[in-house]
């Protein structure tokens, strides 16, 4: 039986994961703040969950599309501008936006309220691509266009050029 094997069987006595209110890995990325509840570590890599907080006028990614996973987010608080392809959204508390594999998309915070999000990442891979730009910047690297191209193939994520 192979390791991955191993680790989506249910376990005997299994560990349950409590993630109080001030836990979490925090990951700051300009004025977006990751706090991320389950990398994946505790679900055998099938989900992983954080929340977000943007700042106002934050813009999000470039257009992009993943690979590999899907990506929920459900608006806790203030508004956030979803564009999919050529569509935009503007999801406001209470929404879920589902976006499955292929699917072009980013998001912003275009109001002067910060907004909140808890997002989900399945399987949990994506994850490891926000610590890799939160260590771009504390290395002093400037995060350019191409430095955020190469993080996300690394994940089986690439920019919608198409739409660009």
């Amino acid at each position: 039986m192979t390791e991955e094997a191993k680790t989506s069987e249910p376990q005997a006595d299994p560990a349950v994961s409590v993630v109080g209110p001030g836990d979490g890995e925090t990951i700051v990325l300009g004025t977006t703040r990751m706090r991320v509840l389950e990398d994946g570590s505790h679900t055998g890599h099938r989900l992983a969950i954080a929340e977000s907080v943007l700042a106002p006028h934050t813009q999000g990614p470039p257009q992009h599309r993943h690979g590999l996973h899907d990506e929920g987010f459900y608006i806790l608080s203030g508004t956030v501008r979803f564009t999919v392809g050529d569509d935009d959204y503007d999801a406001t508390a209470g929404t879920l936006v589902m976006v499955p594999p292929g699917t072009p998309h980013t998001f912003a915070n275009l109001s002067d309220q910060p907004a909140v999000m808890l997002s989900t990442f399945t399987p949990d891979l994506y994850v490891q691509y926000f610590r890799d730009l939160q260590e771009a910047l504390a290395d002093g690297q400037p995060l350019t266009p191409q430095a955020n191209i190469d993080a996300m193939s690394r994940y089986a994520t690439e920019p919608a050029t198409d739409l660009i």
